[in-house]
């Protein structure tokens, strides 16, 4: 059952709604494995809602023995929280951004090196070909359980409530929010803005009281958290691509009989396939209804802060910290960076 896009773009309540859905499924006797599974964006968001049909789906096809239960917009704690339950069997299955992943699992993090990948097909041709074996490789040397096909969440723009941003110079001295992620916050430096680290949670009020004057995220944040109401300025700066890892805490995985997870992984990787079409197709409504919204839309020429990155050197720095194999691999997809 596809979700309505009419339902998703009409307003966050529809978006919401659209997440109650039903299916046929076989009778069965009460779960004999209840797992849950923890997400940090809200339950109206497109991810969410392919998470919770995931679910439904497993349950139905597993003849309900398997039952994972959705926690939307961080109810089981921070990504570092919910991280640390995954890892001690606290929680059984968790999305994650590479960049927060990259705490745990260093080279994660390659996929969000700043204006490093031109369009999603380049991404896509990485994720699932070497740079994303590689990364999996990692993650499973940390003894997580990951699924072969990452989940999208596109590429993140610049909102601001002062002036757009065009160049590479007008993010001088910008004061903008940044999750906690080093990464993202030395690309930023280099390009000589203030970057401030404050949780997703309590980005709208900091943007309303001008404690920072600027943020970043994809389109579907956006909009789904209403960030139009306190910034004027959309910028499609497509300065960072992200995904989300779907992650597994071994010893409940291991737990499980071999035909459950063959039902569980094929469903999971499936529906991350749908999900990325899904976001991909909704990316134009999003930014019509950001437009809709109030907000003025450009188009900055990301050519230029790429180059101002290399000047700065810092390419050179994070292809040092990644190490050559792992920089070898992105650069097969994005062309030579340093």
């Amino acid at each position: 059952m596809s979700i309505s896009r009419r339902a998703l773009l009409k307003s966050s309540a529809a978006l919401a709604a659209a997440s109650t859905f039903s299916i046929r499924t076989r009778p069965a006797e009460a779960a004999q494995f209840n797992y849950k599974y923890g997400g940090n964006l809200p339950a109206s968001h497109p991810t969410m809602i392919w998470a919770q049909k995931a679910a439904d789906r497993i349950k139905e096809e597993t003849g309900g023995r398997l039952e994972i239960k959705i926690f939307p917009n961080n109810q089981l704690g921070s990504d570092t929280d919910m991280l640390s339950q995954l890892r001690s069997g606290a929680l059984e299955f968790f999305t994650l951004a590479g960049t927060i992943l990259s705490t745990y699992v260093p080279a994660a993090s390659i996929d969000g090196v700043g204006f490093a990948f031109k369009n999603e097909d380049e991404v896509w041709k990485a994720m699932d070909g070497d740079l994303g074996a590689y990364i999996r490789g990692e993650i499973t040397k940390k003894n997580l359980v990951v699924m072969d096909r990452i989940w999208g969440h596109g590429f993140r723009h610049v909102t601001t409530g002062t002036t757009p941003v065009n160049t590479p110079d007008d993010l001088k001295g910008l004061r903008i929010r940044m999750p906690v992620t080093q990464l993202w916050t030395s690309m930023f430096k280099s390009l000589g803005a203030q970057p401030t680290s404050i949780n997703f949670s309590e980005t709208y009020s900091a943007l309303q009281t001008k404690v920072v004057d600027a943020q970043e995220n994809p389109l579907s944040v956006i909009l789904v958290s209403k960030l139009y109401e306190v910034q004027k300025n959309l910028s499609l700066t497509n300065h960072i691509w992200g995904g989300y890892w779907f992650l597994g805490n071994r010893r409940a995985w291991d737990r499980l009989p071999a035909d459950i997870r063959e039902v569980a992984a094929k469903v999971l990787n499936e529906t991350a396939l749908l999900q990325r079409a899904e976001l991909a197709s909704l990316e134009a409504n999003f930014r019509k209804e950001l437009a809709d919204k109030g907000m003025a839309i450009n188009e900055p020429d990301t050519a230029k802060f790429r180059a101002a990155l290399s000047e700065a050197g810092f390419y050179k720095e994070w292809k040092g910290t990644y190490g050559e194999e792992a920089w070898a691999t992105l650069e097969k997809y994005t062309g030579k960076l340093a």
